[in-house]
C-alpha cells in the first residue's frame, strides 16, 4: 500500500459508467492533511525513516497561516520519490524502496483552497489543513514544503481524501457498511448507494434532444440541436427520457456523439 495513512472519497465506476472516470481523474480533489512540523522522514509521511529533527517551538498560527497563503495559485511541484511516477518504466517508489533516487520533473500545480483548521504547539507542532488542488499535486510534497518554507523539517502525519469533483464525504458509504448490508440484506441491497453517473459530469452543460435526433445520435451521426452552446462537451439527454451520454459541439454547431452509454434508457450505475 503505497499511502497506508490515506482515507477518504474513492468514486467507483461500475459497467457504462467507465467511460466517465477520466472526468473525476481530471477533477480537482480536496484533502484534509495532517502536517508535523519538526521532524522530516524519508518518505515524506510518517511510515518513514526520521532523518532530520528541529524543535518547532517558535511556529505559531499566524506564522503557518502566512505561509500557507503563498501557495495559493499556480506553482511548480516536484513528485515525490515515493510516488506512483513511472521512469523508464519502474515506478518511482519501488526505486525509492531500494534505496535509489532519480531527478524528476516538476510540474505544475493550482491550490484554489488552503483553510488552517487546528495548530498544536510544541517541539514537535502539528496542524490540519484543508486544501482543494488541481490533479496530480502530492500532498506529502506540499507538506514538506511548507514545513521548508518556515526553515523546518517536516512531513505529513495524515491524508483523508474528502473531495473528488462533485463527490464528498456526505455521499460516501465505507466498505464495511457495503459488506455488512449485503451480508445482511442481499447483494440486490447494495443498489441503494449507486449514484445518477450524470452526476460526474454537472459541470458540463446539459442539452435535450427529439427522440428522432436522439436516434440519429446513437447511429453515430450528428445532430442539429437548438440554444446548444457554442462550443465544448455538452451533457445530452432525451426530452422527457433518459441521459444519453456526452456530446460535442461541432463547428457548425452540430452535436456530435463523444461518449454515449450501450443502452440509454438503463445508465450504469456510479
Amino acid at each position: 500500500n503505497l499511502d497506508p495513512l490515506a482515507s477518504g472519497v474513492l468514486p467507483i465506476c461500475l459497467g457504462e459508467a467507465t467511460k466517465l472516470s477520466h472526468f473525476l481523474l481530471d477533477a480537482d480533489k480536496g484533502y484534509q492533511a495532517n502536517i508535523s512540523f519538526g521532524v522530516k522522514t524519508s518518505t515524506g509521511d510518517s511510515e518513514g525513516d526520521v532523518i532530520s529533527r528541529a524543535s518547532a517551538e517558535t511556529l505559531d498560527a499566524e506564522k503557518l497561516a502566512a505561509v500557507l497563503t503563498q501557495f495559493l495559485g499556480e506553482s511548480q511541484q516536484i513528485p515525490p520519490m515515493y510516488s506512483a511516477l513511472k521512469v523508464d518504466g519502474q515506478p518511482l517508489y519501488k526505486l525509492a524502496r531500494q534505496g535509489k533516487e532519480v531527478e524528476r520533473k516538476s510540474r505544475l500545480v493550482n491550490f484554489s483552497a488552503i483553510d488552517l483548521l487546528r495548530f498544536q504547539s510544541g517541539v514537535v507542532a502539528t496542524a490540519d489543513v484543508n486544501v482543494v488542488c488541481s490533479k496530480g499535486t502530492y500532498i506529502r510534497t506540499f507538506s514538506e514544503d511548507v514545513a521548508a518554507s518556515l526553515g523546518l523539517p517536516g512531513h505529513m502525519s495524515g491524508l483523508r481524501r474528502t473531495r473528488t469533483g462533485p463527490f464528498d464525504l456526505a455521499q460516501s458509504v465505507t466498505l464495511e457498511a457495503l459488506i455488512e448490508t449485503a451480508e445482511g440484506e442481499g447483494p440486490e441491497s447494495l443498489d441503494q448507494f449507486l449514484l445518477d453517473p450524470e452526476v460526474a459530469i454537472g459541470h458540463l452543460d446539459r442539452v435535450e434532444i427529439s427522440s428522432s435526433a436522439a436516434f440519429y445520435l446513437k447511429q453515430g451521426q450528428s445532430v442539429v440541436v437548438r440554444n446548444a452552446p457554442l462550443s465544448g462537451m455538452v451533457r445530452v439527454a432525451e426530452a422527457g427520457g433518459p441521459f444519453l451520454g456526452i456530446g460535442v459541439v461541432l463547428e457548425d454547431g452540430r452535436i456530435a456523439p463523444k461518449r454515449l452509454f450501450v443502452d440509454s434508457r438503463e445508465p450504469a450505475p456510479l
